[in-house]
């Protein structure tokens, strides 16, 4: 490795020149990456409510769909207006009444129920469908658009709706986010670190990391707006103490070739590549770890995070070395005394009374695990949207004016009788909730003769192999209410029709509930199982692998317990994110410790000094790469709008302190505890199974 070293310090010109190159196709590849910001796009495509969606789109022609509120205007107006939504662009139908008869012609000839559904004594309803998918680019403009031909009286609503003013408000925030993590890491690095420049050295270096990952993006085709929003905060934090540990050697080094700072650099680069690759292992691991879940936004985020990983810590052993031999002399001329102090007091502290925080963890073990697994999740994102955005404006009128929360969608065969069609549609009426239900034959009705039905409302509603009907609910998205009764419809529609399909965002919700409950499970024994897995070849021992895990295992309890105590929902995807995520990134702070506690034992030190002097080196390198990653995400976690972004954020940043606090407080009690267990269990500890020999 030394080779390398002195390769890249006699290189470091080519280095930084090839470096800022590729950042132009970077930037472009980042620029072309699509973004999806429609969480239900991740669902596994062989579930029956995807499958649906997909013929809806693929036989029919139709992809996302809305309800249109207009409130206070003229028949012949909403009839002028509904020309106007038609000509937009990506608009397939729009249904309302003049689809069916003549304006001309009483609203009273409806049958009751359908006509008390689309109408009050001062709004109308109509709905639209989109020739493209919930979440398309095309969509999302013609949502804006209609937006702009309409007036103040009209509201968009539904999961279109919604997914482009999220779009609109995470292209707000986004530039936000980063600047704040960056500003609050400059401060704390520029606080704990021994130069005011460096922290921004560091940066540089791991920017240009970030933005290569952000443009390798355009191989994966699209990311979702979870990952966009948090790849580059998340890699700014994980990878800071990469840079952090190669200060410190190279420091180290300057000592040792005073005078001498490229060779001083080589030998700093050849220390850092082996510690810093081992110890971004385990990060990656976690991070792949969430590749194994069937709902694939897992996959986005692991992958673009384990990219992020290994990017950070290229630039770590390549660019930042070039940086700081580059700026060697401003680096030195901005030096200050650091504020860190010594903790050689707090560590004698800790390690005699190391039985304080046995029983402090006996105690709160209980309530942790408790709260872990008690904690409510919401999985409804509109609830959680700013109350003045459209889209939830336009939602609420649909409930207040016409009670539906929610529109379900039935596919069914298009050879089914009439007969049953009304009789399917009757029972499905029944159903606790369902205020509306009709379909082609429900709007001819005997009222309506069937001469006056217009084609187009006839190829709206049937094609060759399905006939599409409408389903009104009164019940909210993710509510145990509407998931009985996707449930019940479902039974009566099969009673029917064993091909029959419900989809919407409801069903496709309920999915959701479903998949991501089986995916924590199985997400969460992968990690601990591969971050165990390679502690234990790292320390060839079977002990501190489990040891190691239970002690940021127990942070992971206690800051996701934490909710069930405040009375706080957490974003569903977020047990699965902060488990792994947390797991991954923190457990380096306990193997740094245990590296040293082993070092010192088989150096034959007793176990007394030996966790003392690993405490009092680590504590140091843990508080600043805890707060590192703390300051990266608490300001976003403030700061966001978007929920589901702010609460991972805050709970990235509370999950860095309490694992911090953990390691340093429990684990030497537990290598205390466990120090003979550990060394009979694990390779190189021969000179203290030799002092515990003699001792016997």
């Amino acid at each position: 490795m030394i080779k390398l070293g002195k390769w890249i310090t006699k290189h470091r010109v080519i280095i930084l020149i090839v470096a800022v190159v590729l950042l132009i196709p970077s930037v472009l590849g980042m620029i072309a990456t699509r973004i999806n910001y429609d969480m239900l796009n991740y669902l596994p495509d062989t579930m029956e409510t995807i499958q649906g969606q997909d013929i809806l789109l693929n036989d029919f022609g139709k992809g996302a769909f809305s309800m249109i509120i207009v409130e206070d205007m003229e028949p012949k107006d909403v009839s002028a207006l509904k020309e106007k939504i038609e000509a937009v662009d990506h608009v397939d139908s729009v249904i309302w009444y003049d689809s069916i008869a003549d304006i001309s012609i009483p609203m009273d000839i409806l049958p009751d129920k359908i006509k008390d559904a689309f109408n009050t004594d001062h709004s109308t309803v109509m709905a639209v469908f989109f020739d493209t998918s919930t979440s398309a680019d095309e969509t999302m403009d013609a949502i804006n658009t209609i937006r702009d031909v309409t007036n103040n009286q009209c509201f968009v609503s539904g999961m279109s709706a919604m997914v482009t003013d999220l779009k609109n408000l995470c292209e707000q925030e986004e530039p936000i986010y980063v600047a704040i993590a960056v500003v609050l890491a400059v401060v704390v690095m520029m606080l704990f670190m021994d130069s005011f420049l460096i922290p921004i050295i560091f940066l540089v270096s791991i920017g240009m990391a970030i933005l290569y990952n952000l443009g390798s993006n355009y191989f994966l085709g699209e990311i979702s707006y979870i990952t966009k929003a948090l790849s580059a905060i998340l890699q700014l934090g994980v990878t800071m103490d990469y840079s952090i540990f190669l200060w410190h050697s190279y420091n180290e080094q300057k000592v040792r070739f005073d005078g001498d700072k490229e060779r001083a650099m080589a030998h700093a680069i050849s220390n850092s590549i082996i510690s810093v690759a081992s110890s971004s292992i385990t990060t990656i691991a976690g991070f792949l770890s969430m590749c194994f879940m069937s709902f694939t936004l897992g996959a986005d985020l692991g992958i673009v995070m384990a990219k992020g990983v290994v990017f950070g810590l290229i630039a770590c052993v390549t660019i930042l070395p070039s940086l700081i031999l580059v700026f060697d002399k401003a680096i030195e001329k901005t030096r200050h005394k650091q504020l860190m102090p010594k903790f050689d007091k707090v560590a004698k502290f800790i390690t005699k009374r190391s039985w304080i925080f046995l029983i402090i963890f006996a105690v709160l073990i209980g309530p942790a695990v408790y709260g872990y697994s008690n904690t409510q999740k919401y999985y409804d994102l509109s609830q959680t949207m700013p109350q003045d955005m459209d889209f939830v404006i336009a939602n609420t009128k649909l409930k207040d004016d016409f009670g539906m929360s929610n529109v379900h969608m039935i596919l069914a065969d298009s050879k089914l009788s009439q007969k049953d069609a009304k009789a399917m549609l009757d029972e499905v009426g029944k159903v606790d909730g369902v205020n509306l239900a009709v379909g082609f034959d429900s709007l001819i009705g005997s009222a309506v003769p069937s001469e006056i039905i217009p084609d187009s409302i006839s190829d709206v509603l049937k094609s060759d192999k399905y006939q599409l009907m409408l389903v009104g609910s009164e019940y909210g998205t993710a509510t145990d209410e509407v998931n009985n009764q996707v449930t019940e419809i479902n039974n009566i529609i099969k009673k029917y029709d064993s091909s029959a399909m419900l989809i919407g965002e409801a069903p496709c919700t309920k999915d959701l509930i479903e998949v991501t409950d089986r995916d924590f499970k199985v997400v969460d024994v992968i990690s601990i199982v591969a971050i165990f897995l390679i502690i234990l070849v790292t320390f060839k021992s079977v002990s501190l692998p489990l040891i190691l895990v239970a002690v940021i295992e127990f942070a992971i309890f206690v800051n996701l317990g934490i909710p069930c105590y405040t009375g706080t929902e957490l974003a569903f995807i977020a047990p699965i994110c902060i488990s792994t995520i947390q797991l991954g990134a923190t457990v380096d702070y306990a193997i740094l410790m245990t590296t040293r506690y082993k070092k010192e034992r088989n150096k034959g030190s007793d176990k007394n000094e030996a966790v003392y002097t690993a405490l009092k080196s680590s504590i140091p390198s843990i508080i600043v790469s805890a707060l590192g990653f703390f300051a990266a995400t608490f300001g976003v976690g403030i700061y966001s709008n978007v929920d589901m972004i702010s609460s991972l954020c805050a709970l990235m940043a509370r999950g860095a302190i309490i694992s911090m606090v953990s390691v340093i407080l429990l684990l030497p009690a537990m290598l205390k505890l466990f120090d003979k267990i550990i060394i009979h269990t694990s390779l190189g500890f021969k000179e203290a199974r030799q002092a515990g020999k003699k001792t016997n």
